[in-house]
């Protein structure tokens, strides 16, 4: 058995494993990166890649159909499926090379393309090789969780590593899970030309601001994607070549069966028992610094148990290399937004209001102005929407945004959070005209208008300095 001894073992070829290898290794470090599956990870390859490709197909054949704002003649779209999932499976290929075995094994990584097993805290068994690392990275991401409904055959199942490949359009795609996965996948689905039902055991999007995620809810019923709530599926059974799914006294029959119900950390294969490294149903556990149990080993991304996003996985990955090349305290810290990628886009940054009151109480102020007053929306007929910031003694605490590109929207605000700048920074910026972007700048200075135009003081101020000036 070849022994391979390294500075750094990455498990887990993903966002948060590729940026660990690609900084490590170029900033003088030897580096072992172990993957058995597919270069890219899930995001690549079975999520956020091919999801939003998908979505633009969708948003292609919709603006077809809602042409006649325009003086367009809208027309109902011809859709090639499989020709959709060619547009899907080009853009996975355009952005595969950046992340491929190719590409590090060029930086100076040693890329093993097979399952790692841990048999000691020290020691990782590969394929028939073994590596001995100073310091191992669990980045194994997370697959999707199938929950214990009876009837439900995980062969025949959609999930989201499988559905990419479909090449017939369904006829009634059902989803189960109102998450932003299966919100997604229903509005982009419905758009080519698919009958969709979503079945939410409570409430569609249930960790997002309520009353912005009615503003998309609404949207999607009225393209005309039937959305069930309050129902829990409970029994799946077959139905001609189709299936039936019971959820509380419903019962839907559909042609295919998406879940989405959530995702579990993918770290079976992986024996961190082994290692000495502790496990939660969630993840690794770990602390601030995303060291586990033991402390030669961290945890990053999905696998680490927190919040399941990819960029997430890449902050983290510059948490861990601080630590383990420089040997610096380094914690994670940051403000992480989130972003559902419909149309219109939903997009959080920091607290929502719920969670804003019962931190800050009455010292709390919201502000809310309608996407409707921006200009830039009038002109593109998109203006549903909102714009929401939430504020405790001059500063955001958090923002809520459903808007047309509202995952450009929020950049402005992570920045602002993340500085601790005060909502009179924002007020300030100079923007072009005419953005969307205008609405956060007019919803920094709503915090200011009552403050200056309706004051008694402040007029009574202007007015005798008005006498007094030259």
């Amino acid at each position: 058995m070849e022994r391979i001894e390294t500075d750094l073992c990455v498990i887990g070829a993903g966002s948060g494993g590729l940026s660990v290898a690609a900084g490590a290794v170029q900033m003088g470090a030897r580096v072992v990166l172990v993957e058995a599956g597919e270069m890219g990870g899930d995001c690549l390859n079975a999520g956020c890649v091919p999801s939003k490709a998908l979505l633009a197909a969708g948003k292609a054949a919709q603006a077809m159909r809602t042409a006649g704002a325009f003086g367009i003649r809208p027309v109902e779209p011809e859709i090639d499926f499989a020709a959709v999932k060619d547009h899907v499976a080009r853009t996975i290929a355009a952005i595969a090379p950046h992340d491929s075995q190719e590409r590090f094994e060029g930086l100076g990584v040693r890329v093993l393309r097979d399952w790692g097993r841990f048999v000691s805290p020290t020691e990782l068994r590969v394929g028939a090789r073994m590596v001995v690392a100073r310091r191992f990275v669990i980045a194994t991401g997370s697959r999707p969780l199938l929950p214990p409904i009876p009837g439900l055959d995980p062969v025949m199942s959609l999930t989201n590593e499988t559905i990419f490949a479909l090449r017939e359009r369904p006829e009634h795609l059902i989803v189960i899970g109102g998450g932003p996965v299966g919100i997604e996948m229903a509005q982009a689905h419905r758009r080519l030309g698919c009958r969709v039902t979503v079945i939410a055991g409570e409430k569609a999007l249930p960790k997002d601001d309520p009353e912005l995620a009615a503003v998309l809810l609404d949207r999607l019923r009225a393209e005309g994607v039937e959305i069930v709530e309050g129902a829990r599926a409970e029994a799946v059974q077959p139905l001609g070549e189709g299936l039936e799914v019971t959820a509380g006294d419903r019962r839907i029959a559909g042609s295919h069966l998406l879940v989405a119900a959530g995702r579990k950390p993918a770290l079976d294969a992986l024996d961190p028992a082994a290692a000495g490294v502790e496990v939660t149903g969630k993840g690794v556990k770990v602390g601030p610094d995303l060291r586990s149990s033991n402390r030669r080993i961290y945890a990053v991304g999905d696998a680490a148990g927190g919040l399941q996003f990819t960029h997430l996985a890449g902050y983290h990955a510059s948490v861990v290399i601080r630590s383990i090349l420089f040997g610096l305290p380094s914690k994670a810290t940051a403000l992480i937004p989130h972003v559902t990628y419909t149309e219109p886009e939903l997009a959080q940054i920091g607290l929502t209001e719920a969670q804003a009151r019962e931190i800050h109480g009455d010292r709390l102020e919201v502000l809310r102005l309608p996407v409707a007053g921006s200009d830039r929306a009038q002109a593109e007929a998109a203006t549903e929407g909102l714009v929401k910031l939430m504020v405790a003694r001059g500063r955001p605490v958090g923002v809520s945004i459903a808007a047309p590109h509202a995952g450009e929207m929020i950049g402005l605000w992570a920045m602002a959070l993340a500085s601790g700048a005060k909502l009179s920074t924002v007020a300030g910026l100079v923007l072009p005209y005419p953005t969307l972007n205008e609405l956060s700048k007019r919803a920094a200075g709503a915090y200011f208008s009552p403050k200056l135009f309706d004051s008694r003081v402040v007029r009574t101020a202007v007015r005798t300095l008005q006498r007094l000036l030259p």
